[in-house]
């Protein structure tokens, strides 16, 4: 049993979740640029709501990526602060993989591998693929980021010849769309209920992580180059993660 907090702000979204025992809370808004301001007082507002401190966690969870470079990083930054203060160990866990296991929590019939995507813009895609595996999902490949016509050719994904669920912001893009899935939902989005969910059965394990090792997961190493780039030098292009 375990006393677990979860946050993510990898997208426009905004979530946390206490997994008490394995009974859920959870708090979700969109919150497009004000993740620095809605993050805590959530966080705040879901511990009182239990009737707990910091202190009485276990362990803190947090969406390592993929996802946008600036809400990783806040959610990163939040996630140390609240850890070193209270002197807990922290459990990263995968924004795809996230997506995955509520689609399949909002579908138990469905048995199909899912292909989770998000927007990564500069017109690529971050990918992961999931097959339900009990009540957790397994990854079936690594993730990536990529165009959406390099991933459409790739041939874990050609081999699936449509039996597959899509799911996810990269969606739209038409190459993606060719691939003919056997059903696609765009808004499905990361949330740190499933994250919540996830990191218990990793602190079962034993697998939880010191707060000091703990990184965000970006996939794509430019994206951080470009953002030191433009900090140093605002004339430069402004295209966003």
């Amino acid at each position: 049993m375990s006393l677990i907090l979860a946050l993510d702000s990898s997208t426009d979204a905004c979530s946390v979740a206490l997994n008490v025992h394995g009974q859920l809370s959870a708090r979700f808004e969109l919150a497009a640029k004000s993740h620095t301001q809605r993050l805590l007082p959530m966080v705040d507002e879901l511990l009182q709501s239990q009737s707990l401190k910091l202190q009485d966690l276990d362990a803190i969870a947090f969406g390592r990526g993929p996802g946008s470079f600036t809400g990783l990083r806040i959610c990163m930054g939040i996630v140390q602060g609240l850890a070193f203060g209270a002197q807990l160990p922290v459990i990263p866990v995968s924004t795809l993989e996230s997506m995955a296991l509520a689609y399949y929590r909002a579908n138990p019939d469905v048995s199909l591998p899912v292909l989770a995507t998000l927007d990564a813009r500069m017109d690529e895609v971050y990918s992961g693929l999931f097959v339900r595996d009990g009540d957790s999902v397994m990854a079936l490949c690594n993730e990536s980021v990529m165009k959406p016509e390099l991933l459409s050719a790739q041939d874990s994904i050609q081999q699936l010849a449509g039996q597959f669920i899509a799911i996810g912001s990269g969606w739209h893009y038409p190459a993606m769309q060719q691939l003919a899935a056997g059903a696609t939902v765009v808004d499905i989005q990361p949330q740190a209920e499933e994250m919540a969910l996830i990191a218990a059965k990793v602190w079962a394990a034993g697998a939880a992580i010191d707060v000091l090792d703990a990184e965000p997961v970006y996939l794509r190493d430019t994206i951080s180059w470009q953002k030191r780039q433009r900090i140093r030098n605002p004339d430069l292009g402004t295209s966003e993660t």
